[in-house]
């Protein structure tokens, strides 16, 4: 790969031929997505547009534009980056999106991608009629911090716990909750799960806590070894956390309180480890099998 990087260097002169040619690589090459695009094309032009300053909504206007060599330089070192070390794009451009939100990531979180963020966009109705009613709200597992953030921003009154067990993570969260201007809404609290919020009650418990089964680790692709295994890894059925928080909740929750936890492939064995409890799986753009709610009066 290293040769053909050479002769792209020297060879290649708009957008159009970088796009071309770093589609190609990445299909070539087997890069596994998911970490905000989910096709080489899609990741492609974002990494150009990104790495050249452009906006990212506006690859046309562009795609005969000839590059400097400083810019050829730059975007060769990314894209040979993306394909020999396999990292993930986000840790690359060190920003990840959800939906119109921006958020600073590094290898010391996982890159966010919950769909707990869609329901948020929707206000988690219908199970919450009135936004202006939710007081407080935690962000169990918060990595970056930008599901804690979404919280806030969609629930205004609320004051915000946003929990990791790892104080790496929760810099991260610090920096995006300051670029957010969050900081009197959004505490950060570093914490095993809910052993350091003795006393502490909720309206709202959100949470995309690990849930990556052993087997699923060991066959994971090259980008998503680069992230934190602490933030995917939950033992041998990938439930060891969300057992936690389900037994736990209920002793954090309000009265009427609500508690929604994504829980990635896991609905089968979840119903099948706990067949007394009510789950309502959330529709999603995914389906209904990956974000569960329960009530505070289900789990007690």
């Amino acid at each position: 790969m290293d040769n053909t990087f050479s002769v792209a260097r020297s060879e290649l002169r708009t957008i159009r031929d970088w796009l071309r040619f770093t589609v190609s690589s990445f299909n070539k090459s087997g890069l596994a997505f998911g970490h905000g695009n989910l096709n080489a094309f899609d990741e492609a032009a974002y990494l150009i547009l990104h790495t050249l300053h452009l906006p990212l909504d506006q690859l046309e206007p562009f795609l005969d534009a000839r590059l400097l060599h400083q810019e050829i330089d730059a975007l060769a070192n990314t894209i040979e980056a993306r394909i020999n070390q396999r990292v993930p794009m986000a840790y690359l451009t060190h920003e990840a999106w959800l939906g119109e939100y921006r958020f600073y990531v590094d290898e010391r979180v996982i890159v966010p991608r919950s769909f707990i963020a869609e329901l948020l966009r929707e206000h988690l109705e219908p199970w919450i009629i009135d936004a202006d009613s939710i007081g407080s709200a935690l962000d169990m597992c918060t990595g970056s911090g930008c599901l804690a953030i979404l919280t806030a921003l969609t629930f205004p009154n609320a004051r915000v716990d946003g929990v990791d067990i790892s104080n790496d993570a929760l810099e991260v969260a610090r920096r995006n909750v300051g670029d957010y201007g969050l900081e009197d809404r959004v505490s950060l609290v570093q914490s095993d799960l809910f052993k350091n919020l003795k006393g502490r009650k909720y309206d709202l418990i959100i949470t995309n806590p690990p849930y990556v089964n052993a087997e699923s680790m060991a066959a994971l692709p090259r980008e998503y070894k680069h992230e934190p295994e602490l933030a995917l890894a939950s033992g041998d059925d990938g439930l060891d956390h969300i057992r936690v928080i389900l037994r736990e909740a209920p002793k954090h929750l309000t009265k009427a309180g609500i508690l929604v936890v994504e829980a990635g492939n896991n609905r089968n064995e979840l119903e099948a480890a706990f067949p007394e409890l009510p789950f309502q799986w959330l529709e999603i753009s995914a389906g209904d099998e990956y974000v569960f709610l329960l009530h505070r009066e289900d789990l007690v």
